[in-house]
């Protein structure tokens, strides 16, 4: 099932169009971002669980939290990406369905990471995808997710859909009513803008 001839654009399909152009996406996967990921997996305990929120098909980041010995979790809307995402990693478990409405968020990880999803949500989804994630870190657990630092507006390159960012004063926020602490913000080589927050350990 492909989003191009089973949804029509706008909210309706669940990848955001990323699954009409699986293939032009998995060709510009890059390694860029990947030492930010390293160094976040570098504070995780080992054998940790995480869930990978929006894995595309897996590059270039389930290789490091592979290689750093944890347990991995992932979700992706996009049923192409999906099915590439298994072929490539058989070991991590990966579901097929919405962050908004995964049943993986019944259980809670040691670590969660979003990288280029967050800011594809509408504001509100947004708002409810990050409470989710924020939920369900266990005590001393981390996010780590990208999103840009100002507040705007842009066209997906890939998928020409609307993305908008919150801004990092509008992420805090809606961190910190979740109880997470920020610990540090970071851009990788690309210019890409990433935010590390905390459960603090009780």
């Amino acid at each position: 099932m492909t989003s191009s001839s089973h949804h029509r654009p706008g909210n309706s399909d669940p990848s955001f169009g990323y699954d009409a152009v699986a293939d032009a996406y998995c060709a510009a996967r890059s390694p860029i971002g990947r030492e930010v990921v390293e160094t976040w997996t570098a504070q995780l305990p080992e054998g940790g669980a995480v869930l990978d929120v929006g894995a595309g098909s897996g590059d270039p980041m389930t290789p490091v939290l592979i290689e750093a010995g944890l347990d991995v979790f992932a979700i992706d809307a996009s049923p192409r990406l999906v099915a590439l995402y298994h072929e490539r990693f058989p070991e991590a478990r990966i579901a097929c369905e919405p962050a908004e409405t995964s049943p993986f968020f019944a259980r809670t990880f040691d670590g969660v990471l979003a990288i280029g999803l967050v800011f594809l949500l509408p504001e509100a989804r947004q708002r409810v995808v990050l409470a989710k994630m924020a939920r369900a870190l266990n005590s001393g657990g981390s996010l780590l997710f990208s999103a840009p630092q100002q507040m705007v507006s842009w066209d997906d390159a890939l998928t020409g859909r609307p993305s908008r960012s919150l801004g990092e004063t509008g992420y805090r926020e809606i961190l910190h009513d979740e109880g997470l602490d920020v610990v540090a913000t970071s851009s990788d080589e690309g210019s890409n803008h990433y935010y590390h927050a905390v459960r603090p350990a009780s």
